[in-house]
């Protein structure tokens, strides 16, 4: 189980109101950077760390996305994908809906994150811990966004993105791992988030947490958008932070 990457599902379905106008016409993972949509740099950079297949759950103009990405090949990857339908869904639901498609064991990104770790490490650490699930946390102490997570001697003890606490100095990554099991909690054919079903995991004790060195980007909002095309650019900004 340690020597093959498990696939990746990326959570690709959003509306991504922050972004209208742009967002109007195209889904988020198409949005351009630096001459090219998204989700290439994206997919680029999980082949490099050896991932071989990805699921990519749509909803919004997922057409698009599917069109633009095809089966996958040109990236070094396998690529399937998994509609919401007339509803969306939410992150976990899509998910839920996924199953047949994933197997046993699977990573979880957003569709709008830029996350250069170690995939390796972290599906080690979540076979070691035996736990249901694992989350990646980063020590943001509030630079690039809201922290969000309490995590104390490599333990989550909070996880919540609306009612945060003086204690969260760090903040939930995007690389999420997962047991098929979990989702055993997640409605079927109905809205739920995957921030919620952490929230039950934790409060069970079945999240494992990983700290990840490396910053994280992100093309959710207009300024990080820019902030990516510097990065990419080879701009003052590094991985490790300004």
């Amino acid at each position: 189980m340690e020597s093959d990457l498990f696939p990746v599902a990326i959570l690709a379905g959003g509306l991504a109101t922050r972004l209208r106008p742009i967002t109007e016409t195209i889904p988020k993972s198409l949005v351009d950077i630096n001459g090219e949509p998204f989700i290439a740099h994206q997919l680029r950079l999980l082949a490099q760390s050896g991932v071989n297949r990805v699921l990519i759950c749509t909803g919004y103009l997922g057409e698009k996305i599917e069109q633009f990405v095809g089966n996958g090949k040109r990236f070094g990857l396998s690529v399937e994908f998994s509609h919401d339908g007339p509803r969306l869904l939410g992150t976990a639901g899509a998910i839920k809906k996924a199953l047949p498609l994933l197997g046993d064991f699977f990573f979880i990104l957003y569709g709008d994150s830029y996350l250069p770790c170690d995939y390796r490490k972290i599906q080690k650490a979540f076979i070691d811990s035996k736990r249901m699930a694992l989350m990646t946390v980063f020590q943001n102490e509030g630079r690039w966004d809201k922290s969000n997570v309490e995590f104390v001697d490599g333990q989550i003890l909070i996880y919540d993105k609306i009612h945060p606490t003086p204690a969260m100095r760090h903040i939930d990554y995007g690389v999420g791992v997962f047991q098929k099991e979990a989702f055993h909690l997640v409605p079927t054919d109905q809205p739920y988030d995957l921030a919620k079903l952490y929230q039950e995991l934790i409060h069970r004790g079945e999240v494992a947490g990983f700290l990840v060195e490396e910053r994280f980007f992100e093309v959710g909002s207009f300024e990080g958008i820019e902030e990516f095309r510097r990065f990419l650019a080879g701009g003052k900004d590094t991985q490790k932070g300004r």
